[in-house]
């Protein structure tokens, strides 16, 4: 079997190394052999530079893409991925591939078709207080309307079998991946497993993304699917 890691990338020319490094080092249980993906949304730093030598020693599968937001490069990702399972990572460093194997394992053993890794059932380092609260309300909100629980609907850590996202169609732009996926994979009648995770968020000024607008663009897909 193969895992096939989808990583979109837009200006991280400083963390895409020692993440791709990190992922290589990871052995994976039941003998799964790796697929690295990285799609370059249309970096304009290094990033594309730093991804050269990866992609010269076989390692790295990298796509360029005009930029075109995250669920963009997500999607041309999942479109090209050749693995029986399907990860998302980001590539700031603030979710640490050693946890895979743990993530892994609902899915290896036939319990779920799809794991979701929630920071809120782990351990949260350094998120700012107004991202941790927009969080617990977007989470409280899908809960409620659609009747199910779930502790981290925006979590980067999902991991899918290729059969759960099979007829499963995307509509959404930037940011708004992680609440329309969701909604979808409900609809299909498959249960979410949640796995505790570790999170060491980034400020802004060390180049996190996320801003108000963000915050909304995720949210509007939980109201949107439940009564339009």
């Amino acid at each position: 079997m193969r895992l096939s890691i989808i990583i979109p990338a837009y200006n991280e020319e400083s963390t895409i190394g020692p993440l791709i490094d990190k992922i290589k080092s990871v052995i994976l249980p039941n003998d799964l052999s790796k697929e690295i993906i990285v799609v370059n949304d249309g970096s304009n730093d290094k990033t594309a530079s730093v991804l050269i030598p990866y992609v010269k020693q076989g390692e790295v599968n990298v796509f360029n893409q005009s930029n075109a937001g995250k669920t963009s490069a997500l999607m041309r990702g999942i479109k090209e991925a050749s693995g029986d399972i399907i990860l998302i990572q980001d590539a700031d460093l603030e979710y640490d591939p050693s946890q895979y194997p743990q993530l892994l394992k609902p899915i290896l053993k036939g319990q779920s078709q799809v794991v979701y890794g929630s920071r809120f059932l782990g351990r949260i380092e350094g998120m700012e207080p107004i991202n941790r609260i927009a969080n617990i309300f977007s989470n409280w909100t899908f809960s409620f309307l659609w009747g199910v629980r779930i502790t981290d609907i925006n979590t980067c850590y999902k991991i899918f079998t290729r059969q759960a996202l099979e007829g499963i169609t995307i509509t959404s732009q930037n940011f708004a991946f992680e609440t329309e996926v969701t909604v979808k994979i409900f609809k299909k009648g498959i249960t979410i497993k949640e796995i505790p995770i570790d999170y060491k968020a980034r400020s802004h000024k060390e180049g996190k993304k996320i801003r108000w607008s963000t915050a909304l663009q995720m949210f509007w897909p939980i109201i949107r699917y439940r009564f339009l």
